[in-house]
């Protein structure tokens, strides 16, 4: 079922991609209908996939070749039109269907909740990639609906070389802690496109027809921003690879050649400890490859703020080939490329080890420069910390005493040094500076705080 829906996607795409060079926006909706009719087989289950709006307009489904259709289902059977209520609210959203495809899977596995899990990660991860296109999701089975919610709110555009910009999915979802104020935390991303990078096609696949020329082009996205808090510390706890088709259609399955990618990274160059690839299980729910990032064991700097961060790195396909211009051939091509994408990606391993490690050490960079102004930064606390507890303990003014205690709202000298630190590392790492480039974030009004203020300090 994956599969097919998978084939759905690349075809709209693909059509869209034609018509793009004439200006067709990438904007619309996309409903994805899965259900299980009582009268039937309970191990038949139905999928209807509609589109609708701007990013397939001039789609015309009688033109699709008999020889396409049974080439994108070689295992379905014929299904029943949905009931038409069912895409009505779409349709109200988003305008006449230009595209409507049905097909019927007959086994009994497909029902299973790891099942469900697969499809919605997979549509998770097409809009990641594919920002503009609104995607509803339905489950109906056993008099039961199930519609997890797909909200893109932050969208950038990057350009690629000879090809339509991509319009990402930045929206980031980590909540900022109360000590930020409203209006002063990013809601997304800034994704940073890499050098593009020239595959060459092992001969195995040329033998079964794969020609033209074939490239990858890296895109970086970080999360969340911090880029208004330069003296905040961050940690890089996971790096996540997805791998996505000429069409921009997600590439499913795991890869041996990413999951032995650590191996031949040189983690000492990307001053990291260790990356370990995550179990097969979370690469299914994650819908790509997943890196954790082995971290230092320093108890000092546990006690500082930190905000952890995960880097997501996008790998987009990218083919031409002069003679091959029917849709049918394209999209064979297509799947001759995830097919033998294994040996393409092991015939390449060196020029695309070193093009990642490239974008690892770009990103990681900045981690490093945080690291040694954190450094600078806690050497100067520990001064005024010093200062100040020594300016306090020793003076004999009483009141000067109590009123220091008093405004930190502590009992002792040694309750004192305490919470003037971490007042202290508050402020600092707290402090903002406004970025022109940041989403500026909707927030409400957080209640304040029992802890001393920036006054109080």
């Amino acid at each position: 079922m994956l599969r097919e829906i998978q084939q759905v996607l690349r075809l709209v795409k693909l059509l869209g991609k034609q018509r793009r060079q004439r200006g067709v926006k990438t904007t619309g909706g996309l409903v994805v209908l899965l259900w299980t009719e009582t009268k039937t087989s309970a191990h038949s289950l139905n999928c209807t996939v509609a589109a609708a709006g701007p990013w397939c307009t001039g789609i015309k489904m009688k033109a699709l070749q008999p020889d396409l259709k049974a080439s994108m289902f070689p295992c379905s059977w014929p299904c029943p039109e949905p009931d038409p209520e069912e895409l009505s609210a779409f349709t109200d959203l988003y305008g006449s269907l230009r595209l409507l495809l049905s097909f019927q899977m007959k086994d009994a596995r497909l029902l299973s909740p790891e099942w469900k899990t697969h499809i919605e990660t997979f549509l998770r991860t097409f809009s990641l990639a594919n920002a503009g296109i609104k995607i509803q999701l339905k489950f109906k089975f056993n008099q039961q609906t199930l519609e997890p919610e797909f909200r893109v709110k932050m969208k950038s555009r990057v350009a690629q070389a000879g090809e339509t910009s991509l319009s990402l999915d930045v929206t980031c979802n980590t909540q900022p802690p109360e000590c930020v104020k409203k209006g002063c935390w990013c809601q997304g991303g800034h994704p940073d496109p890499g050098d593009r990078l020239l595959l060459s096609i092992p001969p195995r696949a040329m033998d079964q027809g794969l020609y033209g020329e074939l490239s990858v082009q890296p895109v970086t996205l970080l999360s969340p921003c911090v880029l208004q808090y330069p003296n905040l510390a961050t940690q890089l706890t996971h790096i996540q690879v997805l791998v996505y088709s000429p069409s921009n259609v997600p590439v499913t399955g795991p890869s041996s050649f990413f999951q032995s990618l650590p191996a031949h990274l040189g983690c000492e160059e990307l001053s990291v400890h260790g990356l370990h690839c995550s179990s097969y299980k979370d690469l299914v729910l994650s819908g790509g490859i997943v890196y954790e990032v082995e971290q230092e064991n320093q108890e000092e700097e546990s006690s500082l703020p930190t905000m952890q961060q995960g880097l997501l790195l996008f790998l987009f396909l990218q083919h031409s080939d002069p003679f091959t211009s029917q849709l049918s051939d394209v999209m064979a091509t297509e799947a001759l490329i995830e097919h033998h994408l294994e040996d393409i990606l092991s015939n390449n391993r060196q020029a695309v080890t070193a093009a990642l490690e490239t974008e690892l050490k770009k990103t990681l960079k900045a981690q490093q420069r945080r690291k040694r102004d954190q450094e600078k930064l806690r050497s100067a606390v520990k001064v005024i910390l010093t200062s100040s507890i020594s300016i306090v303990s020793s003076s004999s003014n009483m009141d000067f005493r109590n009123a220091c205690l008093n405004s930190m709202k502590v009992r002792d000298t040694h309750e004192l040094s305490a919470s003037l630190c971490e007042s202290l590392w508050r402020v600092t790492s707290w402090k903002f500076t406004p970025r022109g480039r940041c989403y500026s974030a909707q927030m409400e009004e957080e209640e304040e705080s029992d802890g001393p203020t920036r006054t109080e300090i």
